[in-house]
């Protein structure tokens, strides 16, 4: 009886431990919820940045003192209550220039960041999911999964603006998408346990790999050792050497969607929308993950992003709010 106690202790302990991780932070506009999908850092503005959907705003979050700034000038839907598939939904940062999808009015938006001003957009061919600033080329990329393929467009900054330069066809995906501008590579899923690699350059799918997921969701890079790490819906988070070879895989949560890996913790961040959770996962010099443990989230809390101060931010749908959980890991 007297073990049993010290268990039931140790396991109330770490939940207590775990609960005062979480703050919540409620955006404004957000109190009927918020369909958050693709949470970003940009390590150059020192901001995580939040498509807040149907709010019509983009908000910024200072990781040093978590106060919100906002820019608006977005698709706004005051019917829907969740507003998941509504308004601004993804964002990427180009040379401090803000790229943002707006699925409401079907448009690539150009933000300068310093005046908090929209400067430029240019029509999108078909609903967006992500978006991404390829580098190497400079162009931006948007995956259009409905329309299974990727949207391109030459990208300029002096003035700013994008122009359409063509497709990519990605039959049975694109679901995700990174860019490996170290070895002029852009990665993304079909939604059926494939992994792709792409030649950024000439636009063609190099190699079809195996991923070992039910259903291929999240996807993240880490691109000074060339190791992909993939997120499987059924809970299953997996690494992966470029070449297509399965290092090692770990199981925590269900319902996962986007993934986070951040450089400076070592630590792949995986939260599952349907278990309410989001275990962080140590990776070892030779790519092995290893649970640290979890933390809980929120019902729906499915993406994430961190920054290099040890910030995780989580989306919570339901409440219109982003939880910021502190890695305390080593």
């Amino acid at each position: 009886m007297k073990t049993l106690l010290i268990i039931f202790f140790l396991i109330f302990l770490t939940a207590a431990v775990a609960e005062d991780q979480v703050k919540s932070i409620p955006l404004p506009g957000g109190s009927s919820g918020i369909g958050f999908d693709d949470l970003h850092y940009s390590a150059h503005l020192n901001r995580a940045l939040i498509p807040a959907g149907k709010t019509g705003v983009l908000d910024l979050i200072d990781p040093e003192t978590l106060e919100v700034t906002q820019i608006s000038g977005f698709s706004t839907n005051e019917k829907d209550s969740s507003g998941r598939w509504e308004g601004i939904t993804s964002v990427d940062e180009a040379n401090g220039l803000l790229l943002v999808t707006d699925r409401s009015s079907l448009k690539l938006l150009i933000v300068d960041s310093e005046t908090r001003k929209i400067i430029g957009s240019a029509e999108l061919a078909s609903s967006p999911d992500y978006v991404r600033f390829v580098s190497p080329t400079h162009e931006i990329w948007v995956t259009e999964p409905d329309s299974d393929r990727i949207e391109i467009f030459s990208f300029s900054e002096k003035p700013a603006g994008a122009t359409h330069s063509g497709f990519l066809a990605v039959e049975g995906g694109p679901e995700a998408l990174v860019i490996d501008g170290t070895r002029g590579r852009a990665y993304t899923h079909l939604w059926k346990g494939k992994t792709v690699a792409i030649d950024i350059k000439n636009r063609k799918i190099l190699s079809t790999w195996d991923n070992g997921c039910e259903g291929s969701r999240g996807i993240d890079l880490d691109e000074k050792s060339g190791i992909l790490f993939i997120g499987c819906s059924e809970g299953k988070a997996v690494a992966m050497d470029l070449n297509g070879k399965i290092i090692s895989t770990v199981t925590s949560g269900v319902g996962v969607d986007i993934i986070d890996y951040n450089p400076v913790t070592r630590h792949l961040y995986f939260p599952g929308g349907k278990s309410a959770t989001m275990a962080i996962i140590d990776v070892s010099s030779d790519h092995q993950l290893k649970v640290l443990g979890t933390v809980p989230t929120a019902e729906g809390s499915h993406c994430v992003t961190s920054d290099n101060s040890g910030n995780t931010y989580i989306c919570d749908p339901h409440h219109g709010s982003i939880l910021v959980i502190r890695d305390s890991y080593k």
